[in-house]
């Protein structure tokens, strides 16, 4: 049996708990495809604005929307290089969340063919 506090919350999810905003906040972030789509892309590595565009077949006005809202949520990082501005993941809980909604939601090579 699961020890409980005193608010009858089990000990174990006592920490989430405490830090649900936060918690809820980054879900809210990745709550996007597209801003969800970039992050997946970033998971293999840095890419460029350009990159991002041609991967996601959108407009530049669009992936840099979402990229300035990862930006604010601390989630991914910018680096120029030149006239270049690459991005690549900064937070890892991100790539932690890639991996795990990759096995939730994922098609094995089983459920292929």
């Amino acid at each position: 049996m699961t020890a409980r506090g005193a608010d009858d919350t089990p000990d174990h999810l006592a920490p989430l708990v405490a830090e649900a905003e936060s918690a809820a906040n980054f879900l809210k972030a990745l709550g996007h495809d597209g801003r969800l789509t970039i992050l997946c892309h970033l998971h293999s590595g840095p890419k460029s604005v350009t990159e991002l565009e041609n991967l996601l077949s959108a407009r530049q006005a669009v992936v840099s929307q979402q990229l300035a809202r990862l930006r604010l949520e601390g989630l991914v990082s910018a680096r120029r290089d030149g006239q270049v501005i690459y991005y690549s993941l900064l937070d890892p809980k991100v790539a932690e969340m890639i991996e795990l909604l990759c096995r939730l939601f994922g098609t094995s090579a089983k459920d292929r063919g």
